[in-house]
């Protein structure tokens, strides 16, 4: 059922029970948790995008991290990735502040929306086709209602392959860096903020600044 404002859509999406594998792994990490966050009380629910309602730039992401979105609450929050995406965020007009530790933290967006391929954390950040298919129609509904958006960067293959499903995009390959134009739209997509590919040097802090700056002087 399509819903008629993103308010209404994030409060279906935080009620989705469609996964039961995810279901059952969100809840299982929530309860089991890891040693530095035992005493914490984890979110273990689906998480919706967040952001400015009328935002020109759409960032989508993988899935909620376990240990991160999936403990906080809130994407790209309170892990690795969420502090490169927070501090390259802020560094380009995007963001209140460079970090991004916990909801009510202060951190917002501005003119930027985040959301993800997948709203729910996987296990070993790896969903199935058939969940991320599962999961898509949310992001339709989201591009849809999010009517400003104008520029929007893919964080990894996953993300920019389910763009590419919904949108019928045809002969456009992923690779960091790469650029078209859908419609009245712009399209970047970059490599994922990973630990995997941060600290391997795969993707570097100049690479990652260089795909939002970019966003930065097209929507200036």
């Amino acid at each position: 059922m399509k819903v008629n404002s993103v308010s209404k859509l994030n409060k279906k999406i935080i009620r989705c029970e469609k996964c039961p594998r995810l279901v059952t792994y969100i809840r299982k990490v929530s309860v089991e948790k890891v040693k530095r966050h035992k005493g914490e009380k984890y979110w273990g629910r689906p998480l919706s995008g967040f952001g400015d309602l009328h935002a020109q730039l759409l960032i989508i992401g993988l899935a909620p991290a376990a240990h991160g979105g999936n403990r906080t609450g809130r994407m790209f929050t309170g892990d690795s990735s969420g502090d490169w995406v927070s501090r390259v965020l802020f560094e380009n007009g995007f963001a209140t502040k460079p970090t991004s530790k916990h909801v009510g933290d202060g951190f917002a967006l501005i003119n930027a929306y985040i959301t993800a391929a997948v709203k729910c954390a996987p296990p070993d950040n790896k969903p199935s086709n058939q969940e991320i298919c599962t999961c898509s129609d949310y992001l339709v509904q989201e591009i849809l209602l999010l009517k400003d958006v104008t520029v929007i960067v893919c964080l990894g293959k996953i993300a920019f392959d389910a763009l590419r499903k919904i949108l019928n995009i045809k002969n456009q390959k992923f690779s960091h860096g790469s650029r078209f134009s859908y419609g009245n739209k712009l399209i970047l997509c970059s490599y994922h903020p990973s630990r995997q590919n941060t600290q391997t040097g795969r993707l570097s802090w100049y690479q990652w600044n260089k795909i939002f700056s970019e966003v930065k002087s097209i929507l200036n």
